[in-house]
């Protein structure tokens, strides 16, 4: 599967085995998901046993209803200022009410079934289930009742308190539901790891074991040598922008500026890597940046890492959501590795600006800030037409994948 959320497991079980733990990957034999990365395979170990069992979705359904493509089928693809038809309402509401937690959760009882006895014959010493899709910890409640196995719960997204759980239209026993197994699995895992601090703030009312690791940036993808800088005054967002992530005020920075300095339009590239929600590319052009907009579209994850290290500025945005503040996208630890300054529009208060700030790798923005963001982007242009454009990050070896790794390692072992 493409996009980020899938290399956390990924980039664990490839080095595991350098820490003496081999991985075994419980995973659907015809899963059913919008975008597809072959590179990522290259970081599967070739000695890791991969189990593989079939799955039903109800997504081949909805996509024979709906209009949409399949990546619009996604939950979080409903929101606000999305203008879903009726139809798609409808299939929200379903979706919400009928599929809880989600639409895998066709897959749990013949899990449950198939692996009791896969591992009565193959015992492991720790089992770990990772969400989002959070059915996957019912596999793992499941499990733990059944044969009493130690397990670990990773969380690299909350349940209840994530950005889009207010547009599901549920029923209040629906919520009820979804809240009594998100307590149950929280509570009843040996241990919980999650990716970011509020994700641990929320849950320690259930379980006082957790663990922050967070998501991280694997050095072996990076070239020794990094890609020449673009030509282009670049600013570039790597992964999904949707209606969440709109900074209206950056475009309005970017028009005012190119206004009062003419040859600042012919230098700029707004460069929009991944999918991107037509309500952005419509904002973006109403500031009259329709000439400065470059939409790449998806792009294979071995081949992204050039494009962050070429950039002039990398564009980080995080949802405009009740959870802001605590949000740690996992792309900022792969734009921390590449070394080019991060233009951050977040809370400041918040955990991703913390990073940023301690690592030094750049600044961060509240939504409607605009003086300072200026004031950056000018500080930065300058720098460019310089040819001084550059950063000195501190104390980012800490979030490399290898070192993450050892520290979920830690978490097995103490609760062996």
């Amino acid at each position: 599967m493409g996009g980020s959320g899938v290399q956390r497991w990924v980039k664990f079980s490839k080095y595991l085995p350098e820490n003496g733990w081999q991985p075994v990957i419980y995973t659907p034999s015809n899963p059913d998901f919008p975008l597809k990365d072959e590179s990522l395979l290259s970081d599967v170990p070739e000695a890791c046993e991969i189990i593989k069992q079939p799955i039903w979705e109800p997504y081949r359904i909805a996509s024979l209803i709906s209009n949409k493509k399949r990546k619009d089928l996604e939950v979080d693809n409903f929101r606000e200022g999305k203008n879903p038809s009726r139809k798609d309402q409808f299939m929200n509401y379903v979706r919400s009410n009928f599929f809880i937690p989600d639409p895998r959760v066709f897959w749990v009882k013949k899990s449950i079934k198939f692996l009791t006895k896969y591992l009565k014959e193959n015992p492991v010493d720790v089992v770990v289930t990772n969400g989002t899709p959070h059915s996957m910890h019912l596999i793992g409640l499941g499990l733990k009742e059944k044969l009493g196995i130690k397990w670990i719960a990773d969380f690299r997204d909350p349940w209840t308190k994530i950005d889009f759980y207010y547009t599901l239209n549920l029923t209040k026993k629906s919520d009820v539901k979804h809240k009594q197994l998100e307590k149950e699995v929280v509570s009843k895992a040996d241990a919980v790891t999650v990716a970011w601090d509020a994700i641990r703030d929320d849950f320690l009312k259930y379980n006082k074991n957790i663990h922050v690791i967070t998501n991280g940036y694997d050095v072996s993808n990076f070239s020794e040598t990094p890609a020449p800088l673009d030509s282009k005054f670049s600013i570039a967002h790597i992964g999904l922008l949707n209606a969440d992530r709109n900074p209206k005020k950056l475009w309005k920075v970017l028009k005012k500026i190119g206004e009062e300095r003419p040859e600042f339009l012919q230098d700029l590239e707004i460069k929009l890597i991944g999918n991107v929600e037509g309500k952005i590319i419509d904002t973006i052009k109403s500031f009259g940046l329709d000439a400065q907009l470059n939409l790449v579209g998806y792009v294979p994850h071995s081949e992204v890492h050039n494009i962050q290290t070429a950039s002039q500025i990398l564009l980080l945005v995080v949802s405009d959501t009740p959870i802001a503040k605590g949000m740690v996208v996992g792309k900022l630890f792969e734009y921390l590795k590449a070394k080019r300054p991060i233009l951050a529009i977040c809370p400041e208060d918040g955990s991703l600006a913390k990073i940023v700030n301690e690592t030094q790798t750049g600044e961060a923005f509240d939504y409607q800030e605009e003086t300072r963001l200026e004031q950056f982007i000018l500080n930065a242009y300058e720098q460019y037409k310089k040819g001084i454009l550059a950063i000195d990050s501190k104390g980012i070896e800490k979030y490399s994948r290898r070192n993450l790794t050892k520290d979920m390692v830690a978490v097995f072992k103490s609760i062996g």
